[in-house]
């Protein structure tokens, strides 16, 4: 709400026309202004958004017919970026520096169950169920609620917060801890502000939703299947999940030389490749070119 108020107000106040006589190529020029100060086309798409459903409320609540500015479907492309994750070792760094209950607590669930920091915000304790070591999160994207799992290391940072969490009436897991919104339920910014913070001391480049993106390719690299993955993250779409496909290259070298292996094992190679790391210290039979065994030598790599 906060977001479409504030794209309104922006555009409202760069009209110089009443908002019953924009026309499409018054937004078009709206586009344009918000491109000369580089913007990304999703903030824009965003833009775009706000104003289109501010005019479809305009014609439920509007006696005069106000045609809709912004066509239905007209969004500027969007460049197909790959998730970007943690590798193990960053995650590492960045776990040593958390070092404070609540927000161990906060970025290890994030990570380990994949939850996105709205998600987090909104947890109760009624939606914690230790002895089964499952979390409901039932307002995910789109209204839609799902089950995550609890790993180990993710369950004793959840238990030891809750040890020392202040005792309230306030049913929100994770509470503010300085003032003056001490005691209160932390905010998505908050949270946000708290991860740069440790992202600047261990000298990393993160946030919250690459925490997200590590949790689904460290799966996907431990060859957890896709649709398990996809029910995991709350994704409604398999080909959202299949995103971190491209970008899991431990999992794809990994099958490559599995495969090869098979492939190998059932045909007779008239060249040897060497260098691989499954090969280092192995006895391996080199062939000339012809496919015959005229000329068989024995190496070690």
């Amino acid at each position: 709400m906060k977001n479409y108020l504030s794209t309104l107000e922006h555009f409202v106040g760069w009209l110089d026309v009443p908002i019953e006589q924009v026309t499409s190529k018054k937004v078009q020029a709206y586009i344009d202004r918000l491109l000369a100060k580089g913007l990304s086309a999703k903030t824009i798409n965003c833009h775009l958004d706000s104003i289109r459903r501010f005019y479809d409320w305009l014609d439920d609540e509007d006696p005069r017919e106000i045609p809709n500015p912004v066509k239905r479907g007209y969004v500027l492309r969007l460049p197909r970026l790959l998730p970007r994750h943690l590798k193990d070792h960053e995650v590492q760094r960045l776990f040593e520096v958390i070092q404070d209950p609540r927000d161990r607590a906060i970025f290890m669930v994030m990570l380990r169950c994949g939850l996105r920091v709205a998600e987090v915000t909104d947890l109760t304790l009624g939606d914690l169920d230790l002895r089964r070591s499952k979390i409901l999160v039932q307002n995910g994207k789109g209204r839609k609620g799902r089950v995550v799992y609890l790993s180990q290391d993710a369950q004793q940072a959840l238990v030891a917060y809750l040890k020392v969490r202040p005792s309230t009436k306030i049913r929100k897991v994770f509470l503010a801890e300085k003032s003056p919104f001490r005691g209160q339920p932390i905010s998505v910014r908050g949270i946000q502000k708290r991860l740069e913070s440790y992202a600047q001391r261990a000298r990393l480049n993160v946030s919250c939703h690459q925490l997200r993106h590590t949790m689904a390719t460290q799966l996907l690299n431990a060859d957890a299947e896709l649709v398990t993955i996809q029910d995991l993250l709350g994704h409604s779409k398999i080909t959202t999940t299949q995103r971190y496909c491209r970008v899991s290259n431990l999992k794809v070298q990994r099958d490559y030389f599995r495969a090869i292996e098979e492939v190998i094992k059932r045909t007779n190679p008239q060249r040897v490749i060497i260098g691989l790391p499954q090969y280092q210290g192995r006895e391996v039979i080199a062939m000339d070119d012809e496919t015959n065994t005229k000329g068989l030598t024995s190496m070690k790599i």
